[in-house]
């Protein structure tokens, strides 16, 4: 459990001494240089009106996030505002102390704060705080920073329905001796150093900052490539990421402590793929279920499709301009459809492979997208596991036999003979068969909270009430729930896959009601086992809708594109997902309801955003809507393949 003389680099401040002889202590050689020193912002009138509102009640809410801020906020203030007046404001607000040190800060002054954050203390326990019974919605609640903005924080209040107002109180600038830091930098460009700790995202910033200032920038991320990063946690992460750095590995806890002993734990497995990694020129990725078990994705086939533009983005390769398809792109909004569909009832319908297949490619034909998904629904699979399930004209699905405790699941059956849903698989290989071979097959699944929602509310539902309560009942039921689908999803998705379909998609529609503390604990670990258990190399889109505070959860093992919908700018989604995972998305679906001008001009800002990164497939934000006009749709699709061709490309022949 030892560094065993590896040379390991660490950015350190304030606490540069505890960290080289931490690492030290590790047998680790320790290359330790202070790259921040914290500067009050002087003077700082935004602070200072701040307050103000503070005090006259505008601003109910108060979230801190560091002792030294709180401190520096008073100073900022005291010349301009009676101090007395604003801790008495705030002992009359709500306040959030996001871990000790701002808590012992307002204690210092006379101020109790209201909450305190529990270890360890991260943005996201701050959130679970709140989830557990703070009232924040259409509240004005102050953050105070410090330094770069925490936008997955930010974000996370928005989701809530809160409006966050920020206040800057200090900035972190190079240290006053920079030499230390120049020298690091460049050994780091160097391949001198064989890990890299950081305890904090402004050193990330400052960083790069520095590697620019020496024109180094190249280097660095070249050296970096052949260097192990281990991150202290959630923000610093989302930092090395947003700036297209890899992470190797964070520690159990968020703590110096905890990240020098881990990192030295698995310093040889670490540093030993990374290199690997390095030499192969292999696509980084971060594998959010077994790091283990990464392995480069790669075609499972030589069928055509496997070379099209679709399926190049799904693995995160460059093409020649970016693919587009559309979610429901066979639907109500089309004639054709409609002529099909009054001739038989919705699950006739489904279960007619011949009469799907024909709905599915006259879509594709007349919309000339990139890829085509099997003409089914979410909601079949119930029925082999024992739910009465009818689609009623006017309410739509409509359970009769729903779950409600853990005494009704015994009666929740396995998916036990998968030819149950045979008609389903008979879909992919007729339409498959029908499809031209180059544009690749989409099969897909319910996501297991969706499916549990449907079967325990009964039908769509605005507050899922009864799908909460049976969640956070301690009797088993939603684990033994959970798990059946699970289940069931996984042996249901590989037989479409045998069945010919080149990718999948996992629709999770109703998980936006869900937090992210919520979607971590009942939810992830079986969206984890899904991705895990579906045939290796496959890509897996994964969609929720909702709550953009989830979109870094969907992130999963090395072949996973994460959907995205419209209620967030694809380039923040990218940022918080990590640019080394493809994402789908993500056009709000009414702009289709508008003219051929609006939509060429929305899909060119899309197109903008994602600036022909690799690995983005053009999608709309959710399906395609009823009252849509057909030529509204065929305009888009020649608008992407039109804007997002690439006069540098430089790969080998697209489908």
């Amino acid at each position: 459990m030892t560094f065993s003389g590896l040379r390991i680099a660490s950015l350190e401040s304030r606490r540069a001494e505890d960290m080289a002889r931490l690492i030290t202590k590790f047998g680790g050689d320790a290359c330790v240089s202070p790259s921040m020193r914290e500067v009050p912002i002087e003077p700082n009138r935004p602070a200072i009106d701040f307050a103000y509102r503070v005090i006259t009640g505008e601003i109910p809410i108060m979230i801190f996030m560091t002792g030294g801020g709180f401190r520096y906020l008073l100073k900022s203030i005291e010349k301009h505002v009676q101090p007395q007046r604003f801790l008495d404001a705030l002992s009359d607000i709500t306040t959030i102390c996001r871990g000790p040190k701002p808590a012992a800060a307002m204690r210092d002054v006379g101020v109790t704060p209201t909450y305190r954050v529990p270890e360890p203390n991260t943005w996201r326990d701050l959130l679970k705080m709140i989830d557990g019974g703070i009232p924040i919605a259409n509240q004005v609640v102050g953050v105070q920073e410090y330094g770069v903005t925490n936008t997955s924080l930010i974000a996370g209040l928005e989701t809530r329905g809160a409006i966050p107002e920020t206040v800057r109180v200090y900035g972190w600038e190079y240290p006053e001796d920079t030499g230390p830091l120049e020298s690091n930098i460049r050994a780091i460009a160097a391949g001198e150093r064989d890990m890299l700790l950081l305890t904090s995202a402004h050193q990330v910033v400052n960083m790069l900052r520095m590697a620019d200032s020496l024109n180094l920038t190249d280097a660095l991320r070249k050296g970096l490539s052949h260097t192990a990063v281990a991150s202290i946690g959630p923000t610093t992460s989302d930092m090395l990421r947003e700036s297209d750095i890899h992470v190797d590995m964070e520690p159990s806890h968020p703590k110096m402590g905890h990240l020098v002993n881990e990192a030295a734990r698995d310093s040889a497995m670490l540093v030993e793929k990374r290199r690997t990694l390095a030499a192969s020129n292999s696509p980084i990725r971060v594998n959010a279920i077994d790091e283990e078990d990464r392995e480069p994705l790669t075609a499972i086939d030589d069928h055509p499709a496997q070379s099209s533009l679709f399926m190049k983005a799904c693995r995160g390769e460059p093409t020649s301009r970016t693919p587009v398809w559309l979610m429901r792109q066979a639907g109500r909004y089309m004639q054709e459809y409609r002529s099909v569909r009054s001739q038989q009832s919705f699950l006739e319908l489904c279960a007619n492979p011949t009469l799907c297949s024909e709905v599915m490619c006259t879509a594709v034909d007349r919309l000339g997208v990139d890829a085509a998904i099997i003409f089914s629904d979410l909601l079949p699979i119930l029925v082999p596991m024992g739910f009465d399930l009818e689609f009623v004209k006017g309410d739509g699905p409509v359970i009769h036999n729903p779950v409600r405790t853990a005494a009704d699941i015994d009666r929740v059956k396995g998916l036990d003979n998968p030819q149950d849903l045979g008609f389903v698989y008979e879909t992919v290989r007729q339409t498959r068969k029908d499809l031209p071979e180059a544009i690749p097959l989409i099969g897909f699944a319910g996501a297991p909270f969706t499916l549990a929602s449907y079967a325990i509310e009964g039908g769509g539902s605005k507050q899922y009430a009864a799908t909460k309560q049976l969640m956070r009942a301690d009797d088993g039921g939603w684990s033994a729930l959970m798990d059946r689908f699970t289940d069931a999803i996984i042996v249901y998705l590989n037989e479409q896959i045998a069945a010919g379909a080149q990718c999948v998609q996992l629709f999770d529609s109703w998980a936006g009601c869900l937090s992210a503390a919520d979607y971590s604990r009942f939810v992830l670990p079986w969206m984890q086992r899904i991705i895990a258990g579906v045939t290796p190399g496959v890509p897996l889109i994964n969609f929720a809708t909702g709550n953009p505070e989830l979109l870094p959860l969907l992130r999963g093992d090395r072949r996973t594109v994460v959907g995205v919908d419209w209620r967030i700018d694809m380039e923040t989604a990218w940022k918080r997902i990590g640019h080394d995972i493809s994402v789908q998305g993500n056009m709000d679906p009414t702009v289709l309801l508008t003219d051929p001008t609006t939509i060429r001009a929305a899909a060119k800002e899309l197109l903008d955003q994602v600036g022909g990164r690799p690995g983005h497939i053009f999608n709309l934000g959710h399906g395609v809507m009823q009252m849509t006009p057909v030529e509204n749709a065929i305009e888009l699709v020649k608008a992407v393949q039109e804007l997002s061709v690439r006069d540098d490309y430089a790969g080998g022949p697209d489908a």
